[in-house]
């Protein structure tokens, strides 16, 4: 390398360590709350030009993040002092919570007012493209002047269906547009002038709706939401409400949605709604939904101020005794942090009828609530942690304060609560650790009662030899006192001094002990607990868990468990460490060979497994031996249990997996199951799963009573089936079996189903049946469920699909009456319409859906296929719908844009025409 390209070098690593030095500038430097971070950049530099500091950002890919926003450029100017960042030359856009790209030349981006403003710039979202000569964007709004839009633009032809070209655009992202003195745009030519167009965006809640109709009760009614606007940042509804036999008939109400409506304000919710009480009722029920976010900057804290307001008020619906009429709930929170400490207010109220039910913990009433939070304090061993909150509560009595209950199933008081958690860790000396720590909450109520939860613990660690731990610890609890509020009762009184000893120790190599006892200073000696003594040992054939409890005041052995197994699978491997001849210091050392242990048979494992509990005395033994074959997969076990007290064997298992290999890759045949016989009760089950190849498999199960009852028909269950491996693409099962009874020797009511799935590229098909045969119960062979569901695909213009269930249901003896039942839900063919080569633009549907029933084989309320035919033109950006129901008379046309399922235009049935729009829905 020259010296010109090592100088060149460190430059860059320079650059790139300044790039990661303004990171954190940058994250600081942005306007009120947005936060501005580099991802990736070439160059950096810092200049000061009139009294303005800027920030230059300059690379092949610039990528910024503004918030959750992307900013992509070559060259970006940020202008700490004015908040400002300038994308030079062509630049993009990206908007998170808009889903809109914005794609222009010199973008100009004001954090403070998260604004966007640029020239000859290209916005699109998911249904919405438009080209502007200058483009203002801000939260809530997108301004443009001299456009053109289109929701065809994504389609792909040219020219566009339709599009629009204006003087001046106005777009509220998901919510609509407003153009002023718009062309229409028929493939490119002006056909219709418009001094005003708007375009819905498909914001349901923002739709024009009206509704007329009539009630037997209400008589006529009329609903009407008609959509505004209020300058550039508030969107709102106006919904208004008539009811002609209600008193009064008119109802009205708004709701508005408002983005930085004023300073130190984010957004401002407002649902509204004072509509007619029911008939027989004067008056007026009202619906109230109000909240407000937003942000007040402060100046030496490190975060601004955030707070909420949130009001609701519920009546329309509810009966005129219900105690939540007339009620309002409010809720308030602001929080702040400063650098030493944290802070927030909380004000919880409700205003309407007082209460005469006991209010739930989670509707705590707070008028209000303060808490202050220090920020921890620390000073090398020491840590502290302190946290009060203040306030006056409404909340539900506790049943345990006779004082709280006297006044009512609520009470209104005030409270204090101290929180603080203080620590201490220190090495005292070599390979010892002492901690200390004191945690304690104490609350205090304007009644006089207090609570208190103190927690004082020191616990001292000794370690010696690697592995070795011995470790004390003392603790103080103390619990007392009564809440008179239900949402922060203690459980009880508590007072417990416990002492703990704990010790871990491998005393041998491969061998571990453990102990541990504790000791509380305030309980009688038979109120005190076990000590409890561990054992392992992992030394080769012999692996062996156990643990004892003990009582020391009663000195009796409470309970004894323990696990062993004897295996070793590599001791037939011999390991062979060669000679190693004489050095200055060391002499020479011959050959040796060692294995892991002396177990005879490498292939076989016992295992054992029991107890004793001084309550019940000795556990059930159970007993394993496994036999593992060369191959690993290949094993069988049988493990006998045994209860010990009764004296008796209560179950023999039996578990095996063989699998023949012919190759490393390729096992043509594996078996594996298992069997369990109960001797007392005389239980047996178990299964059997044959698989061929990895893809075919015969499988059987059963569970059966070798003695019956003589009350009971059956012995248990039994049943076989062969098939394929499910979750392959063309998979099919046949399984036949049911209820088996040993003492008759046979099926009492046994079935014979079946399966099959094929699927292909563009088609799928899945087939299920049910019949039942002969049996001993059971004399008669019968379908009772077939069920038959599909699609296929020919080319790219026609395809069917479909599903078909029958079922065949039989009546109670004597009358054996069969009852049938077809149901195809539903039977569907489409055919595309269009060119050779290009998308279909039209669709020809059929569908079939219809139900149909026979009883003892006579149908019931016969009557005609009634299928229903339908044409879509499908042109991306727009639709046309029309479906008709020949047999019943019915015919609709509906008409779609982007984002809709499609709005009916009208409706004619054998009662007349009918146009939604002026109809109930």
């Amino acid at each position: 390398m020259t010296r010109a390209a090592t100088r060149a070098a460190r430059r860059r690593g320079a650059r790139v360590r300044a790039a990661l030095l303004a990171l954190g500038l940058l994250a600081l430097g942005g306007a009120q709350a947005r936060t501005v971070k580099i991802v990736s950049a070439d160059t950096l530099e810092l200049r000061q030009v009139d009294g303005q500091e800027l920030v230059v950002i300059s690379g092949e890919n610039v990528e910024l993040r503004v918030d959750d926003d992307v900013v992509r450029a070559k060259r970006v100017e940020f202008n700490r002092t004015r908040r400002t960042l300038t994308l030079i030359g062509a630049a993009s856009y990206r908007s998170a919570k808009d889903g809109e790209d914005l794609r222009g030349e010199n973008l100009v981006v004001e954090l403070g007012k998260e604004q966007v403003s640029g020239e000859d710039v290209l916005i699109s979202d998911a249904r919405l493209e438009i080209r502007g000569q200058e483009v203002d964007r801000i939260p809530g709004q997108l301004r443009a002047t001299g456009g053109y839009f289109t929701t065809c633009a994504r389609c792909g032809r040219t020219p566009n269906d339709y599009a629009f070209r204006a003087e001046r655009l106005i777009v509220y992202p998901g919510d609509r547009l407003v153009a002023y003195n718009a062309q229409l745009l028929l493939a490119d030519i002006p056909v219709l002038f418009l001094p005003v167009l708007v375009l819905p965006l498909n914001d349901r809640d923002r739709q024009p709706r009206l509704e007329v109709g009539r009630d037997a009760v209400d008589g006529l009614t009329v609903l009407a939401d008609l959509p505004f606007s209020v300058g550039g940042n508030t969107l709102g509804t106006t919904r208004l409400r008539y009811y002609q036999n209600r008193t009064p008939s008119v109802g009205a109400g708004v709701t508005l949605r408002s983005y930085a409506p004023l300073p130190f304000v984010d957004r401002v919710d407002l649902d509204l709604l004072a509509e007619p009480r029911p008939v027989g009722q004067t008056g007026r029920d009202v619906n109230l939904t109000f909240g407000v976010k937003g942000r007040v900057p402060l100046t030496l804290a490190v975060r601004d101020l955030d707070y909420s307001l949130n009001v609701t008020r519920r009546d329309i619906g509810r009966g005129a005794t219900d105690p939540q009429r007339g009620l309002t709930d409010v809720q308030f929170r602001a929080s702040v942090e400063y650098p030493l400490f944290t802070a927030a207010l909380d004000y919880v109220d409700r205003f309407g009828p007082a209460p005469t039910t006991a209010l739930d913990s989670t509707k705590t009433l707070k008028r209000p609530e303060v808490t202050v939070d220090p920020k921890p304090y620390t000073n090398g061993p020491l840590s502290a942690d302190v946290k009060v909150t203040a306030g006056n509560y409404t909340g539900q009595s506790n049943p345990r304060s006779p004082s709280a209950t006297a006044q009512g199933v609520n009470i209104t008081t005030s409270r204090l609560e101290e929180q603080h958690s203080l620590a201490y860790t220190v090495k005292p000396w070599t390979d010892a650790d002492l901690s200390l720590s004191n945690t304690f909450t104490g609350r205090y109520y304007g009644t006089g009662a207090r609570t208190v939860q103190l927690d004082v613990t020191g616990t001292l660690t000794q370690r010696w030899a690697g592995s070795n731990t011995f470790s004390v610890t003392a603790k103080y609890l103390r619990t007392e006192g009564t809440s008179p509020f239900a949402f922060d009762a203690l459980s009880g009184r508590l007072l417990s001094a416990p002492v703990s000893l704990n010790l871990s120790t491998v005393p041998v190599r491969d061998v571990s002990f453990g102990v541990s006892y504790s000791r509380d200073l305030f309980l009688r000696g038979e109120q005190q607990g076990n000590a409890t003594f561990s054992l392992g040992v992992n030394r080769r054939p012999l692996s062996l868990t156990a643990s004892a409890q003990v009582n020391p005041d009663k000195r009796t052995l409470e309970d004894v468990t323990f696990n062993a197994t004897l295996a070793d699978p590599d001791s037939g491997k011999v390991t062979v460490t060669p000679a190693q001849p004489a050095t200055a210091t060391t002499p020479a050392r011959p050959a040796t060979t060692t294995r892991t242990s002396a177990w005879p048979a490498p292939n076989l494992s016992l295992s054992a497994s029991g107890g004793y509990a001084l309550a019940t005395g000795p556990k059930p033994l159970t007993v394993t031996a496994a036999v593992t074959g060369d191959v690993r997969s290949n094993l069988f076990s049988v493990a006998v249990t045994h209860n010990v007290r009764t004296p008796e064997i209560t179950a023999v298992t039996v578990r095996y997996n063989l699998t023949r290999t012919q190759d490393t890759v390729l096992n043509a045949l594996s078996v594996s199951g298992d069997e369990t016989l109960n001797p007392v009760t005389g239980q047996l089950s178990g299964s059997l799963t044959a698989l061929w190849r990895g893809q075919y498999q015969f499988r059987t199960s059963h569970s059966l009573l070798l003695q019956r009852p003589d009350t009971a028909i059956s012995s248990g269950t039994l049943d076989f089936s062969v098939g394929t491996v499910s979750g392959s693409r063309d998979s099919w099962t046949v399984k036949y079996g049911g209820a088996y009874d040993l003492r008759r020797g046979g099926f009492t009511a046994p079935q014979l189903s079946g399966e099959l799935t094929r699927t292909r590229s563009g088609q799928s098909l899945a087939v299920t049946a049910v019949m039942n045969t002969p049996g001993l119960d059971q004399k008669r062979t019968e379908l009772t469920r077939v069920q038959l569901s599909g699609a296929a695909q020919f080319g790219s213009r026609f395809w069917v699909s479909g599903s078909a269930l029958y079922t065949r249901t039989r009546a109670a003896l004597p009358n054996d009456i069969a009852t049938d039942t077809l149901q195809l839900s539903p039977l569907r063919v489409n055919l595309g319409l269009g060119r050779a080569g290009e998308r279909p633009g039209a669709y020809l549907t059929g569908t079939l859906t219809q139900s149909f029933t026979w009883v003892d084989g006579v149908r019931q309320t016969p009557g005609p296929l009634t299928p229903v035919f339908g044409l879509t033109i499908d042109r991306c950006c727009w639709a046309l719908q029309a479906e008709a129901d020949l047999v019943n008379r019915r015919y609709r046309i509906a008409v779609g844009l982007p984002g809709q399922t499609g709005y009916p235009l009208f409706e004619l049935t054998p009662g007349g025409a009918s146009v939604p729009l002026l109809s109930p829905p």
